[in-house]
């Protein structure tokens, strides 16, 4: 058998220790591979679940409780619907904006998923590279398996970062320290996780920090060998931000203790106003779902507030965040940056929160689904596929720049914020 690639070339260059040699796998089945059409998230979605362990897959895609909430984010969008224009000067199309005075290629951010890491290997790094790329902010979570300090060795330009509202000041400062050397240009700070919700999937599949898992679970990972050969070629296989930085956390086994006293159960806006002076710069904040939690965010002059319900992994129950948008808006929308979470799978989602009056948005499952089925590069055609809906059904509604849009491209049905007793 000929040792030859088609074009010539050999299969396996030589390699002297493991990581090279699965970087020469890892090529060898790129190259096998045929590539598959990709036009929708869906499809990214499909290649996710087909490629990824079960319990890293149920991870990203799953709710609390029920999953009344998760459901809703995505299925409340449509509800909404376009307005068609015709005969409308469709030429020199933009979709180039600003979040908190930065300027982005869309108004779309990659929204902080944890264990990242997970869904792909060196999956924040991969994720990070892709948004640079295409002019877009990236935000790292604190539970991320690649740590700060590699997302900045392996990027060019600032990116943000999100922490929670844990208790430990010392831990939290020399946090902030450690964003403030890799360039991160702005903290996002996560107020819906003083308590976490139960996710059923999560617990089945013994997904906790560090996991546990079960024979069912080791069971399906065998069968992702593609995946485990790529996690057996980095060394970043832990929660990076955490072990070896937070007191008592010097190994993966040691994390579980700290996870479970670390979160601020006694939050309140004064400690939220402590947490954004240590920081010093500009700060979002995170999981505003209220029309008095925006004005207390705004008070405290945040530079902008995420509607979101943390994907609907917290409140099963709650309401959809593009169903909570309006009434924000409403509120605080002259006083305060407003970007909406949660739902958004396609470029129309996009279009229709931006038509609503937010001034910016993200993706969490989106990308994870693209990094899942294709690491860097299926993060990269997430994007893509989401601005080509973005700039052709902003076109069809008559619009040629994303500035203009507004809700009169939009046919809202009656009661569609809830009339509620």
């Amino acid at each position: 058998m000929s040792d030859q690639t088609p074009a010539g070339g050999p299969l396996f260059a030589p390699c002297g220790n493991l990581g090279e040699l699965v970087k020469d796998i890892d090529q060898l089945i790129q190259k096998v591979t045929v590539m598959p059409v990709i036009t929708t998230i869906a499809d990214l979605k499909r290649l996710h679940k087909r490629r990824t362990p079960k319990m890293f897959y149920d991870y990203a895609e799953s709710g609390s409780w029920t999953e009344q909430t998760f459901h809703e984010n995505t299925s409340d969008f449509d509800q909404i619907r376009l307005r068609q224009r015709v005969a409308v000067d469709m030429t020199n199309r933009t979709t180039k904006s600003q979040m908190i005075g930065q300027d982005v290629a869309m108004p779309v951010a990659l929204a902080p998923v944890g264990l990242t890491g997970m869904q792909c290997a060196d999956g924040e790094i991969k994720a990070a590279k892709a948004a640079e790329k295409f002019g877009v902010p990236f935000t790292l979570s604190t539970m991320s398996i690649c740590s700060i300090e590699d997302v900045a060795e392996n990027t060019t330009k600032p990116f943000w970062f999100q922490v929670y509202t844990l208790k430990d000041d010392d831990f939290m400062r020399r946090l902030f320290e450690r964003a403030r050397a890799a360039g991160c240009s702005a903290i996002v700070i996560t107020l819906d996780l003083q308590v976490m919700g139960q996710r059923h999937k999560d617990l089945k599949n013994g997904l906790s920090a560090p996991p546990k898992f079960t024979v069912a679970s080791m069971a399906d990972l065998a069968t992702k060998w593609s995946w485990g050969l790529q996690m057996l070629g980095t060394k970043r296989r832990f929660f990076g931000n955490i072990v070896g930085h937070a007191s008592g956390v010097s190994d993966p086994s040691s994390l579980a203790s700290w996870t479970a006293e670390a979160f601020d159960h006694a939050l309140d806006w004064k400690r939220v106003a402590t947490l954004m002076e240590m920081w010093g710069g500009k700060v979002i904040l995170k999981g505003i779902l209220d029309v008095e939690d925006a004005k207390m965010a705004a008070e405290l002059g945040a530079d902008a507030i995420i509607v979101s319900n943390h994907g609907g992994r917290q409140l099963d129950g709650a309401l959809s965040s593009i169903r909570m948008l309006p009434a924000i808006l409403d509120a605080v929308g002259d006083k305060v940056e407003v970007h909406m979470d949660g739902g958004i799978r396609s470029g129309q989602d996009v279009l229709k929160a931006m038509a609503l009056g937010a001034k910016g948005t993200y993706i969490g499952r989106a990308f994870v689904n693209g990094l899942g089925a294709m690491g860097e590069a299926g993060v990269t055609k997430a994007l893509e596929v989401i601005h080509k809906e973005l700039d052709t059904s902003m076109a069809l509604c008559g619009k040629r720049d994303i500035h203009d849009v507004d809700r009169d491209i939009l046919l809202v049905p009656k009661g569609f914020e809830g009339e509620w007793a």
